[in-house]
C-alpha cells in the first residue's frame, strides 16, 4: 500500500480529486473518509500545499471496497486487520483467504439471525391468533 506524499507536484498526467467530489460520487461524507484516512484504511492520500487532501483514482477505488466490505458487514476493526495483513505479508492470497473466512463467519452470524427471526414470526403469528381469538370471544 502507499505512503502519505505530501508532495504538491502532481506528476505527469495524474488527476486529483477533491474530498467533496469523492464523498459526492461514493454518497459518503468528508468526516467518514477522513476518519479512513486517520484510522489507517485509507493511507495514500496525499496533500497538497496548505494541507488540502486530493485524491486518486485508486483512492476512489479503495473507498468502494470499504464501502462494500461495509455493506457485506465487516467491521472497520477487520477491514483494518485485512489492511494490516496486507502490509505484512503483500499477499493477495493471505488477504483473501482471511476475508473468505471473515465473511463465512458474517454469513453464518446471518445464518442464526433469519433463524431466530423466523421462530420470532411464528411466535408473533400465533399470538396474533390468540389475541384475535379473545377479541371474537369478548
Amino acid at each position: 500500500m502507499k505512503q502519505n506524499d505530501n508532495s504538491t507536484d502532481k506528476g505527469p498526467g495524474a488527476e486529483y480529486l477533491s474530498i467533496g467530489e469523492i464523498a459526492k460520487s461514493l454518497e459518503m461524507s468528508q468526516r467518514t473518509i477522513r476518519y479512513y484516512e486517520e484510522i489507517g484504511l485509507l493511507n495514500s492520500v496525499k496533500r497538497m500545499e496548505g494541507g488540502k487532501r486530493v485524491y486518486t483514482a485508486d483512492d476512489l477505488r479503495r473507498l468502494k471496497l470499504i464501502k462494500r466490505l461495509k455493506v457485506l458487514g465487516l467491521t472497520l476493526s477487520e477491514m483494518y486487520e485485512l489492511e494490516a495483513l496486507w502490509s505484512i505479508q503483500k499477499s493477495n492470497e493471505a488477504v483473501l483467504t482471511r476475508l473468505l473466512e471473515l465473511l463465512g463467519g458474517h454469513l453464518k452470524n446471518l445464518d442464526d439471525r433469519i433463524a431466530e427471526l423466523k421462530i420470532l414470526r411464528h411466535e408473533i403469528v400465533e399470538y396474533q391468533a390468540r389475541v384475535a381469538k379473545k377479541l371474537k370471544s369478548s
